[in-house]
């Protein structure tokens, strides 16, 4: 049976889409069969696997709702063990429109029981918030992947999250686990990422992956041309170390 990660922080801007997308594309390479689904509205991890949402007929909010049958919404990528379920324009009413779906938090959950055994990860990209979506996704979740941007407000707010992640195992899904903390963003050249990451390994120690993901230009650069950047450009540092981050999470025993 295969892993549920959901990557969340309620903080836009920290590498959330790029890790779930990147980190999917990775392992997938390494010819472990993931599912990627986009939980978040704006689509960028659809758009960033080269789709275009509203061309999409069927998505995760039609999973979600239990409309369709799992076939219908799951859709190939460019690498052989990647597959997607992708967010279509009408998930921005999802919250609204199930105010009265009975056990909706659990919603996510229950279409992902008849997926779990057909592939070795599962990645939920959450949007940058703490609302409906985001609760299904770890109400769902076996592990939650955590990034965390290596810039002066980096702990603002994680402590929210870690609270909402308590709040969840203890009322929703009790064998929720930490799967890490990611940093991102780091410039080697700035000293405050450095002692940003040196006060996060501090106070997290284990809990925080070895591997580092850098500011890389072709890592932003990967989205525009709807790919993940290991086939824009697999010899980046970008690349190289989203594959490194793979390796740490089987490594982890996280396979």
């Amino acid at each position: 049976m295969g892993h549920v990660i959901s990557i969340s922080n309620q903080k836009g801007g920290v590498g959330k889409t790029t890790t779930a997308v990147n980190l999917s594309a990775s392992l997938a390479a390494a010819k472990r069969s993931c599912l990627l689904i986009d939980c978040d509205p704006q689509g960028n991890a659809t758009t960033g696997l080269g789709f275009n949402k509203s061309s999409l007929n069927k998505g995760v909010y039609d999973f979600m709702l239990d409309t369709v049958t799992w076939e219908e919404v799951i859709t190939k990528t460019d690498l052989p063990h990647l597959q997607l379920i992708g967010a279509t324009k009408n998930l921005v009413g999802a919250e609204v429109e199930m105010v009265s779906v009975e056990n909706k938090e659990f919603r996510l959950r229950k279409g992902l029981s008849k997926l779990r055994e057909k592939y070795d990860y599962i990645f939920l990209d959450c949007p940058p918030s703490l609302g409906f979506l985001t609760v299904n996704a770890l109400a769902a979740a076996d592990l939650v992947l955590v990034p965390l941007q290596c810039e002066y407000y980096a702990l603002e707010g994680l402590s929210q999250l870690l609270n909402t992640l308590k709040a969840v195992k203890r009322k929703l899904n009790p064998t929720l686990r930490l799967a890490g903390i990611l940093l991102t963003m780091y410039d080697k050249r700035n000293s405050l990422s450095q002692q940003v990451a040196d006060e996060i390994r501090g106070h997290f120690k284990a809990s925080v992956f070895k591997t580092v993901i850098p500011r890389n230009v072709r890592l932003s650069e990967a989205p525009s041309h709807g790919k993940p950047v290991l086939l824009y450009d697999i010899g980046c540092k970008g690349a190289q170390q989203y594959l490194a981050l793979a390796r740490e999470l089987v490594e982890k025993g996280i396979e």
